[in-house]
């Protein structure tokens, strides 16, 4: 999956990236109808995706190991209108949020970083607090923004390097 990717609407602005992740009804296909929402929300454009890789759950053992993904968006909204934008596309694709915390989920779309932006309001987090301290995270996203640097964070690549990979594999096709 890791190309670039042409978004239906031209949209000139801010870089930012997304975490997407699934581990409920066939993950890789909840990864491709989210990225694919991504991709025609208006003020979007979706420049690239990494490829899927397969991960244990960080909340309770007993779910299904998670699919994860990470793209790379051209975006002319404001961060807390695309924050909106996600969490419409989780509803969409069936997510209730207020249950089980890191529980098993169809869709879990989170704003990772948009480029000059910080934020540290109860809605709105930039860049996402775990950011630095997740595999599944860091790794898709050095595989399309290995030289993104992260304000107060690191260089992405530098960052990648220095997570263990053992529970980290690449999700077969």
């Amino acid at each position: 999956m890791s190309a670039d990717v042409a978004g239906t609407t031209a949209a000139p602005g801010v870089r930012a990236y997304i975490g997407l992740g699934s581990n409920l009804d066939d993950p890789p296909q909840q990864i491709r109808r989210a990225l694919a929402a991504i991709a025609m929300s208006p003020g979007v454009r979706l420049i690239a995706a990494s490829s899927l890789y397969r991960s244990p759950p960080m909340g309770p053992p007993e779910q299904p190991e998670y699919c994860n993904a990470v793209c790379m968006i051209d975006c002319a909204i404001e961060p807390a209108a695309m924050l909106a934008r996600l969490l419409e596309i989780e509803r969409e694709a069936g997510r209730v949020r207020g249950g089980e915390h890191w529980g098993p989920r169809r869709i879990d779309l989170d704003l990772l970083h948009v480029d000059g932006v910080t934020s540290a309001t109860a809605g709105l987090r930039l860049p996402h607090p775990g950011i630095a301290r997740r595999n599944f995270v860091l790794v898709p996203l050095a595989e399309i923004a290995p030289q993104l640097q992260i304000p107060d964070v690191g260089l992405v690549a530098d960052l990648a390097s220095r997570l263990p990979r053992d529970d980290l594999s690449m999700w077969p096709l």
